[in-house]
C-alpha cells in the first residue's frame, strides 16, 4: 500500500489529524460506481493554470484518469507531468498532488478498461489507449490516453464528523 511518509495536522479548531485510510478507503469503495467528479489541474507552457473535469478511478492505491491526446490537459502533461486532482468524497474534500504519466502497457490498459466498464463506461483498448462509444466532451475525440498519478502529497478537509484537515506526504 502507498502509505504516507509524513502527516501534518492542518486543523485550526483542535481536531485530531485525519488518517489517510479515510479518503483512501472511500476512493477504493466509490470508484468507479459512484457519481464522482474529479478535476485535474495542469500548467500551460506559459505558466497559466488549466483545470478540467476527468473520468477517474482508484485502483491498487493509484489514481488513473483519461484525456484525449489533443486536449489541453494531455498537451500540458506531455510538457510538464506535475498536476493536482481534486474530488469531493463522502464526508471529505480531497486534493491529490503529483506527477501524471501516460500508461501504454496492454495489461494495465485492459485491467483499467474493465474497471471503467464495471462503473458503466464501456471502455475498450484500442492500441495504446482507450476508446468507447462516448465520453465527456472535455475528453476530446477517441482514443483517450490513460494517465497514472504518482502521488506526492494529498490534503483532506473533512466536511463530516470526525472533522479535521490533514496533509499527507508520500515517498516518490
Amino acid at each position: 500500500m502507498n502509505e504516507p511518509t509524513s502527516t501534518r495536522n492542518l486543523d485550526q479548531y483542535g481536531n485530531a489529524e485525519l488518517p489517510w485510510s479515510r479518503p483512501r478507503d472511500i476512493l477504493a469503495t466509490d470508484t468507479p460506481t459512484e457519481d464522482l467528479t474529479f478535476f485535474v489541474a495542469t500548467m500551460r507552457p506559459d505558466g497559466r493554470p488549466h483545470t478540467a473535469g476527468v473520468g477517474a478511478v482508484w485502483v491498487d492505491d493509484t489514481l488513473y484518469f483519461v484525456g484525449g491526446p489533443g486536449t489541453r490537459r494531455s498537451r500540458n502533461l506531455a510538457a510538464n507531468p506535475a498536476c493536482s486532482v481534486a474530488v469531493r468524497l463522502r464526508g471529505i474534500d480531497l486534493t491529490l498532488e503529483g506527477d501524471a504519466h501516460r500508461v501504454t502497457d496492454a495489461a494495465t490498459l485492459e485491467r483499467l478498461a474493465g474497471v471503467f466498464r464495471s462503473g458503466g463506461w464501456p471502455a475498450t483498448v484500442a492500441g495504446d489507449a482507450l476508446t468507447a462509444p462516448y465520453n465527456a466532451p472535455s475528453a476530446g475525440p477517441p482514443p483517450w490516453h490513460l494517465y497514472r498519478l504518482t502521488l506526492h502529497s494529498a490534503v483532506g478537509v473533512a466536511c463530516a464528523e470526525p472533522y479535521g484537515a490533514t496533509r499527507w506526504t508520500f515517498a516518490h
